[in-house]
């Protein structure tokens, strides 16, 4: 996983521990009432002819939705499949998994692994594509055999594959990673991941989290969750706080406590010791957040921080960076970076806070930093988010459902509520 993506060696031991906690997790819930074969039992409100007692029963029953099709990006590439096939294969629905042509080879490594494991021939398939992708994505979408499709990309290829689905009016999720106007120089083959997908789909899309710092944050607590918000991975993860809204009581003591920890970030090969950032995924990549920086400092930000590519170290390598002064109204602060780039605008009061963290129509991830608890139940309940994470910034896990409101996607993933995407519901009459 470090070799074909690039994410420091402990980021992909620790992946492979959080790919694996989904099915371990799935693996016990597909036993509960909830699952595949569960349901209910219920008197009916008919009653019998000339009579009052009641005539029959009614029975609900978990049945696997069927054959699906999940399309997963690369910068999680064991968890983004385990965390869809898990619950699919939990309830008995056959998969066909295509990974982004960036990361194919983890992907078939967790392929093999699952034969080791005993999953039965044509369980777990996938289908590799760098060449010939629409004809793959075509084939998929129209195949009638395809009964769901579990996506994790970007907005506009979510869009289009709710499109393409509905001709069949199959089952859909759809997951994240916003496009900007910069997604054009970067070889995602966002495009083709959208013509793979059919109609019974996870998808969760856009992210552009903000992280909201109040005046009476613990400052310590919060630099540590930014941190660990914003440069994991490189900053290439769909929850990755992008718009820092710092209090102005607090910013200047933020901006210095931050500077000297991002300082201390080791950027290098994932493989090479003691390195905690690693590449982005692409020369491209470089190319926009360079543009991504000189358009925010024309818009009168300061970089006080990095904001140059790493060349001595590689043509994939940029500096950790931190800009102040940026406008809400700028380039970058509305686009989702995907690279390791703080981004500060500062706030007065609690609504104008709300207002900026709300103002985007992604709706994934939120972050905000108090420790007034009521203000942590008043501003949770009014921010426009799927997730929100209170003086933490990293919240992912396999026991919690993950999933976006807004632009940012369908249906839900992890926990109970993740194995709901692949059952249907058959109702039975009993008339006995």
């Amino acid at each position: 996983m470090t070799m074909e993506s690039g994410k420091p060696l402990h980021e992909s031991r620790g992946e492979v521990t959080y790919g694996t906690s989904f099915l371990d997790y799935y693996a016990a819930e597909a036993i509960r009432p909830s699952a595949a074969g569960g349901g209910f039992i219920t008197p009916s409100p008919f009653t019998i002819p000339g009579g009052t007692a009641p005539r029959g029963k009614i029975m609900a029953v978990n049945e696997a939705v069927g054959v699906c099709t999940l399309i997963t990006p690369w910068n999680f590439p064991i968890a983004m499949i385990t965390r869809k096939a898990g619950p699919a294969i939990g309830v008995g629905c056959t998969v066909v998994l295509k990974p982004s042509e960036l990361t194919p080879l983890t992907a078939l490594a967790l392929q093999t692994l699952g034969k080791r494991a005993g999953l039965p021939d044509g369980v777990f398939e996938i289908v590799t594509a760098d060449e010939n992708v629409r004809e793959v994505g075509e084939e998929l979408c129209t195949n009638p055999i395809v009964k769901k499709i579990s996506f994790t990309g970007s907005t506009p290829v979510g869009k289009l594959l709710m499109k393409l689905s509905s001709e069949s009016v199959k089952r859909i999720s759809l997951g994240k990673i916003k496009a900007s106007k910069y997604d054009s120089l970067i070889k995602y083959t966002f495009d083709a991941q959208a013509l793979t997908i059919p109609s019974n789909c996870w998808e969760e899309l856009g992210g552009n989290a903000a992280f909201v710092v109040f005046e009476d944050a613990d400052i310590d607590l919060a630099v540590n969750a930014a941190i660990a918000s914003k440069f994991r991975n490189a900053g290439q993860t769909c929850v990755c706080a992008d718009r820092f809204i710092i209090h102005k009581a607090v910013e200047t003591e933020f901006v210095s406590k931050l500077m000297a920890k991002v300082k201390q970030l080791k950027v290098g090969h994932g493989m090479n010791d003691g390195v905690t950032m690693g590449p982005l995924i692409s020369s491209a990549a470089v190319e926009k957040l360079t543009m991504l920086v000189g358009e925010a400092i024309a818009e009168n930000a300061s970089c006080v921080l990095g904001g140059s590519p790493l060349l001595d170290i590689g043509p994939q390598y940029f500096e950790p960076t931190i800009l102040t002064n940026v406008s809400p109204d700028s380039t970058i602060f509305n686009s989702e970076t995907f690279g390791p780039i703080v981004a500060i605008t500062t706030f007065d009061t609690e609504e104008h806070a709300l207002l900026l963290a709300n103002n985007t129509t992604s709706g994934l991830a939120s972050y905000f930093c108090t420790k007034d608890l009521a203000r942590v139940f008043r501003f949770s309940a009014s921010l426009q988010n799927g997730i929100v994470g209170v003086n933490e910034g990293i919240i992912s896990t396999a026991s919690a459902p993950f999933g976006g409101v807004k632009e940012s996607g369908l249906g839900r993933e992890g926990s109970a509520l993740g194995i709901n995407e692949y059952l249907e519901t058959k109702y039975i009459f009993l008339n006995v």
